[in-house]
């Protein structure tokens, strides 16, 4: 028997309503509806936890919770879709690119120099940047 669905109360709304703010038709988007015929309780989850319980607290403004999570997708090293539609949002949410491109060298020394070149050709990228081919 296949598990019940989570409900969509107000947190999902409130999240989803920042998810909309933050992603409009970027590739967080995409990445979000792909993920709802499969297994719309992820969707749920990232709504009510990611966006209304984490993403929506007071403490920190939305350009620099997203400069937090470029970090941790270049640390990671294997989320670029996730980075691509995290500097999209930072973007959006007032962040500069030499915020952006700070927030990458910063992770230098942890992630490594692979990981921080994938994650700058990510950037490349969104920002419309031709990159010489090697």
């Amino acid at each position: 028997m296949p598990h019940p669905l989570l409900p969509r109360d107000e947190s999902y709304a409130r999240g989803l309503a920042l998810f909309e703010r933050l992603h409009g038709e970027h590739s967080g988007k995409q990445l979000a509806q792909s993920r709802e015929q499969l297994c719309p309780d992820f969707l749920t989850m990232t709504m009510q936890w990611a966006f209304a319980g984490v993403l929506d607290r007071p403490g920190l403004d939305l350009a620099t919770r997203e400069l937090v999570v470029i970090g941790s997708c270049v640390t990671l090293g294997y989320a670029l879709p996730q980075l691509r539609a995290h500097i999209e949002a930072a973007l959006v949410a007032g962040a500069s690119r030499e915020q952006i491109l700070e927030t990458i060298l910063q992770t230098m020394f942890y992630a490594g120099g692979a990981a921080v070149n994938n994650a700058l050709g990510v950037a490349a990228e969104v920002f419309g940047v031709a990159e010489e081919s090697a």
